[in-house]
């Protein structure tokens, strides 16, 4: 009989995992952490099967054929020893600071590896998220097209989910809570009525942030079974975000000019937690540092405003694109400092040569065969 345990907020409390004691669990031994979100979900059957989107029903396609299996499309027999810094060294923010300098190498050791699993944590949360929101698209999404996409994407987010949760468990052995600030967000998409509000949160804003995460990770990492893990999880991704911003230009510029500002005031406020507020303050905490002390090291970081650089540079131009850069939002998008990526390449333009590349075969796959 499982253990279900109802709870009113996200737990807070650091999983960590013992191969050795995981594998005599029983389900039995399982508890089932649930947290209940009500939503005012509105959702449509919709009569006409016929196909009215090409690019939309490519990306359909695509998403057929390149459907990886998450344990058999990695090589989980990697190795990678956990006595190497999983990433780069020098993107440490926190190198240098005397609290950071008087640790043991063991220390710096374990910081590295707690703050890779700290960050990794919150892919799966997020991908957990998406997954939820790609649910609720397949209800309330007003077209065919959109409905057997969102159908397609809500496996693509579940597979993320169980790679992430894999990785963590049996290469970092540790899970880290969400970030509040990330909750925040996925609750205000989850939770919203509006159907086009969430195609805005999740498609463009939420993927647009995980698509930079796993960029900039994929160029820090030293672990080349990551590396191997956000390559597949990229091409979804860049999927999921071309659906978005494909789908929704047209929409959004037939709205009533009120129903505009509210959802550019949405992007707006959304843009702000995500560069402000995302960055990990937990594990410093482990480690000496006060609240205060990790933040303001993480917000003056060099790779910290490099990735915040690299994540606007996607995010401003695809919101510039649906048409949510409005004349009385751009003020507040100028004081943030990132108008300047307005006339970057958008993901509107679809890269259909790298989506249609073929997937890469693992040693497990062929061996399958």
């Amino acid at each position: 009989m499982l253990n279900v345990h109802l709870v009113d907020h996200p737990p807070r409390e650091v999983q960590v995992f013992d191969n050795e004691l995981t594998d005599k669990l029983t389900p039995a031994d399982v508890e089932v952490i649930r947290e209940i979100f009500r939503t005012p979900l509105t959702g449509s059957y919709n009569w006409d099967y016929r196909d009215a989107n090409a690019r939309i029903r490519k990306l359909y396609e695509l998403g057929k054929r390149f459907n990886w299996d998450a344990q058999m499309d990695v090589d989980w027999d990697v190795p990678f020893p956990k006595t190497e810094m999983p990433n780069d060294p020098g993107l440490n923010a926190f190198a240098g600071h005397p609290k950071y300098e008087a640790l043991t190498e063991q220390q710096k050791l374990d910081f590295a590896w707690r703050s890779h699993a700290q960050t990794l944590s919150q892919f799966l949360h997020g991908e957990q998220g998406a997954m939820l929101v790609a649910s609720q698209l397949v209800s309330c999404a007003p077209t065919y097209d959109a409905k057997l996409y969102a159908s397609s994407q809500t496996f693509d987010e579940a597979r993320h989910v169980e790679v992430f949760h894999k990785y963590l468990t049996e290469r970092c052995k540790i899970v880290y809570p969400i970030n509040p600030n990330l909750k925040l967000l996925l609750d205000k998409v989850l939770t919203d009525e509006r159907w086009d509000l969430k195609f805005i949160g999740m498609q463009v804003l939420i993927e647009g942030l995980a698509l930079a995460a796993f960029q900039s990770m994929t160029q820090s990492t030293r672990d080349p079974l990551l590396r191997q893990i956000l390559e597949l999880v990229m091409r979804d991704e860049g999927r999921h975000v071309a659906f978005g911003v494909n789908y929704l230009e047209d929409w959004i510029r037939a709205l009533p000019e009120h129903e505009i500002e509210e959802r550019a005031q949405f992007a707006y406020e959304a843009c702000v937690i995500m560069r402000e507020r995302l960055f990990s303050v937990d594990v410093p905490q482990e480690y000496g540092f006060t609240l205060e002390e990790a933040r303001e090291i993480n917000h003056k970081a060099q790779a910290g405003g490099a990735f915040r650089d690299f994540l606007f540079a996607r995010m401003i131009p695809n919101l510039k694109r649906i048409g949510l850069l409005t004349e009385t939002i751009r003020p507040k998008f100028e004081a943030l400092g990132v108008l300047r990526f307005e006339d970057e390449v958008h993901d509107g333009l679809i890269d259909w040569a790298t989506l249609e590349r073929p997937l890469p075969v693992t040693p497990r796959a062929m061996a399958a065969e």
